[in-house]
């Protein structure tokens, strides 16, 4: 490969470098060891990937440095006559050790191609990206045990005051939380109007990009949606064209009555599917990040079963595909996908949520009794327009705190 057929890329890389703010990162960023030789970054669009990939570079390499280093996305028109096997050569011969793949979903066999790229290149770096739906066969390429692979979500109510330039807090875990959640809401109230910023990041505060399009956030987020179903959806299963569409008519439906478990063979019905296929739609938008399920999980493919719950994954894309959401369900909603980030979540007989097997969770306004979980051990209230609790009756927002 000669030269001048890659400097269209790093012209891309080079912009993209200069362009990429430092003054903030996500959570996932100090987790990372970025010494490892293959690294996995899969997340919903719109999380923060590529922002992740490239604060990581600028940081990490300097000057002549820069050299050994290439940032490429396989989305680029360039890739649909170029082989990423001959980039990746160029670059290895030429002193390059480390390479950063965006939308590794782009490739149709990504798995074989990181193996052999691994296998061929040992002493290349290799960090990628992809959509949320990326999952990892472990017959296929052997990447299971020979990558470490993480998931970026979106932003928590505590990333977002810090991304707001407010103040700026280490994550608690939820055993710190119940047990201490007045004094840390306390210390959190002296400092700013928490219910005010609360109410703004139930509204755009999930996607990092909402700063850039704060008037145009609702549009950016159904553009979003697009993106996921009829481009990265096809990407990473064979579907058809009609189910595509009866995806996104899936989705529509759903945000109009979630959280409450729609008639659901009147759903496949009005879809005109049946139950598996109408299942692996679900299913699809839940691993693009679309919706959060509750219970019912699935050991496979063939093995999919009916969620007790429907979840829109998070506050904000629920606000843009019902503008006039139910608060009730904008409040399930929030604890559902701030817990989700690190707990194991199911719909018990009595209250909202059972969390990690242990506690038991109901969700309500400040004015919501304790009437329906009443005598049962490690019961909690998590409610709204609270700035500070009292006993087992903790402000929803404190949960917002946690990663």
């Amino acid at each position: 490969m000669k030269e001048e057929r890659i400097e269209e890329l790093l012209r891309v890389f080079n912009r993209r470098l200069l362009a990429t703010p430092t003054d903030f990162h996500r959570y996932l960023y100090y987790e990372i060891d970025w010494e490892d030789k293959l690294i996995g970054i899969k997340g919903p669009r719109g999380s923060g990937k590529t922002t992740l990939l490239l604060q990581h570079i600028k940081k990490s390499f300097h000057g002549n440095e820069l050299d050994k280093v290439l940032y490429v996305s396989l989305d680029n028109i360039w890739f649909a006559d170029n082989s990423i096997y001959d980039l990746v050569d160029y670059h290895y011969t030429h002193g390059g050790t480390h390479i950063f793949i965006d939308e590794i979903h782009y490739e149709p066999q990504w798995q074989t191609m990181l193996k052999n790229l691994s296998d061929n290149y040992p002493a290349m770096y290799i960090v990628y990206t992809g959509s949320s739906m990326l999952e990892i066969d472990a017959h296929e390429g052997d990447l299971s045990r020979r990558q470490a692979m993480y998931e970026l979500r979106g932003m928590s109510f505590r990333e977002y005051l810090e991304f707001e330039g407010v103040v700026k807090y280490e994550k608690y875990t939820l055993e710190d939380l119940l047990a201490h959640h007045i004094e840390i809401a306390i210390d959190i109230n002296s400092k700013i109007n928490v219910l005010a910023y609360f109410n703004k990041y139930l509204r755009e505060g999930y996607y990092p990009f909402y700063k850039s399009v704060r008037h145009g956030l609702a549009n950016r987020l159904l553009a979003t949606v697009n993106q996921v179903i009829e481009n990265d959806y096809p990407q990473i299963d064979e579907v058809t064209v009609s189910t595509i569409r009866k995806t996104k008519k899936m989705l529509m439906v759903l945000a109009g009555c979630v959280p409450q478990l729609p008639n659901m063979s009147q759903l496949y019905h009005e879809l005109e599917t049946d139950r598996n296929h109408g299942l692996k739609m679900l299913w699809a938008l839940e691993r693009g990040g679309l919706l959060l399920l509750l219970g019912g999980k699935t050991k496979s493919i063939n093995q999919l079963s009916r969620p007790d719950k429907i979840y829109i994954n998070n506050p904000t894309l629920m606000f843009a595909l019902t503008p006039h959401a139910d608060i009730g369900n904008v409040r399930e909603t929030f604890f559902m996908n701030q817990l989700s980030q690190s707990h194991e979540l199911c719909y018990p007989k009595t209250g909202d949520f059972m969390v990690d097997g242990k506690y038991l969770f109901e969700i309500g306004g400040k004015g919501k009794g304790f009437t329906q979980i009443k005598d049962i051990p490690d019961s909690y209230l998590a409610v709204d327009d609270t700035e500070i609790g009292r006993g087992a009756r903790i402000p929803l927002w404190l949960f917002g705190m946690l990663y």
